[in-house]
Formats: structure tokens, C-alpha cells, sequence
């Protein structure tokens, strides 16, 4: 009986010696992946490093073909004068790109429509294409232009999301998101040149809610490859 309890103390010793000898497998670095929070933290800050770059390019395409105008003694350069607009355009956009993958996990829906790298990035040109559109191509009134950007906002949500959880959210965000901008406009934060709808631009909303489709996409992307990630980790364990 001795015998048997000795071998058995033996055998426990020896295999947590084991335990704590061997290097866990990936390292430290897959241990701070694989952690939730962390993953958070990452996904937040790239998210917030993509929306603060396009709002940089958009809001110079804006300034060159002189839609939105700054109070002159605000305007001295594009980085020093605005730098609260890519700030909060980077906080938007973490919060939408994590917003999304929340809302389909909430709603048992996962998005699996063009869920590749590839598509993520044309949607980001077709988004910079319509920005680009709405400040470069001169249209005949504000009416056919605020037509056309919506057309193009809606195509792209067809053609890079069709969910319903992605539209809802970005006609929700793109509202909510132009009434801060009235609300900015009419403090006298800055001002459009020609407002044609309640002191701002009619095809604002159409605008907001292309960026919202876009960064949700972003965002959902991250999520699945950070899902991916930890699943071959479970598997590998």
C-alpha cells in the first residue's frame, strides 16, 4: 500500500514538473491575443487609426472643393485648426466597428456576406469614391446630387453588407450623427457654404450612413479574424 501511495506521490510530482517546465505552445504573444480585453483594446485602436486617417482625406477633399468653411481664425492648417473632427471621427468609428460584430452576435446573426480582406478594401474605395463624387463632380441642383450620393450609399450597403442589423444601424447612426452635425452648424462651429436643408447639406446623411456600412465592415472583419484565431488555438490545444 506504501508502495502504491509513494508511486502515485511520484507520478503527481512529476507531471507538474512537466507542466511547469514546458513552455506554454505560441508563446507569451498568443496568451495577450487570446485575451479578450486586449483584443478589445486592439481592435478599438486600429479602428480609431483607420477613422481618423479618412476623416484627415475626406475633410481636405472637403476644404479644396470649398464646401465646409471654418471660422478664419480657427482655419490657420488642416491639422492644427480641425483637429477635433478626425478625434471624434476616430472615436465613431471604434464604436461602430465594434458596435456591429456585437449587434450580430446579439441577434444570432452572424454576417458571412464577402467576408474577406478584399472586399473589405473596395468598400473603403467605393466610400472615399463617393466622398470624392459628392465634393469634385458638379451636379445640376442639390436635389439630383443628393439623389445620386443616396443611390450610392444604399448600392454600397447592397453590395458589401445586405444585413438588416447593418442597414438599421446605419440609418439610426447617420440620423443621430446628423443632428450633432446641425447642432455643431448652427453654434456657428463651422458652416457649409451652400446648406440647402436645415443649415447643412442634404446628402450629409447619405454620407454618415456610407461610412457607418463601411467601419461596421471594418469592424467585422477584425472580429472574425480574431474569432478565427482563438479557434485554432482551442483546437491546437
Amino acid at each position: 500500500m506504501s508502495l502504491t501511495l509513494t508511486a502515485m506521490s511520484d507520478s503527481t510530482v512529476t507531471s507538474r514538473q512537466q507542466q511547469w517546465s514546458e513552455p506554454s505552445r505560441g508563446g507569451p504573444y498568443i496568451s495577450v491575443i487570446t485575451n479578450r480585453s486586449t483584443n478589445l483594446l486592439i481592435r478599438g485602436f486600429m479602428l480609431f487609426s483607420v477613422g481618423v486617417f479618412l476623416a484627415l482625406v475626406l475633410n481636405l477633399l472637403q476644404v479644396q472643393r470649398n464646401v465646409t468653411l471654418f471660422p478664419p481664425d480657427v482655419i490657420s492648417s488642416i491639422f492644427s485648426s480641425t483637429w477635433w473632427v478626425p478625434l471624434c471621427c476616430g472615436i465613431a468609428s471604434a464604436m461602430i466597428g465594434l458596435l456591429y460584430p456585437c449587434i450580430d452576435r446579439l441577434l444570432g446573426e452572424p454576417h458571412q456576406f464577402k467576408r474577406e480582406w478584399s472586399s473589405v478594401m473596395r468598400c473603403v474605395a467605393v466610400f472615399v469614391g463617393i466622398n470624392h463624387a459628392s465634393a469634385k463632380v458638379d451636379f445640376a441642383n442639390n436635389i439630383q446630387l443628393s439623389l445620386t450620393v443616396a443611390a450610392l450609399s444604399i448600392g454600397l450597403w447592397w453590395t458589401f453588407d445586405r444585413s438588416r442589423s447593418g442597414f438599421g444601424l446605419g440609418v439610426s447612426i447617420s440620423l443621430l450623427a446628423t443632428l450633432a452635425t446641425q447642432l455643431l452648424v448652427y453654434n456657428e462651429v463651422f458652416q457649409y457654404t451652400s446648406p440647402d436643408f436645415l443649415y447643412i447639406r442634404s446628402w450629409l446623411p447619405c454620407i454618415f450612413f456610407a461610412g457607418v456600412i463601411t467601419m461596421g465592415n471594418i469592424g467585422r472583419q477584425l472580429a472574425l479574424y480574431e474569432y478565427k484565431f482563438i479557434q485554432e488555438k482551442s483546437h491546437q490545444d
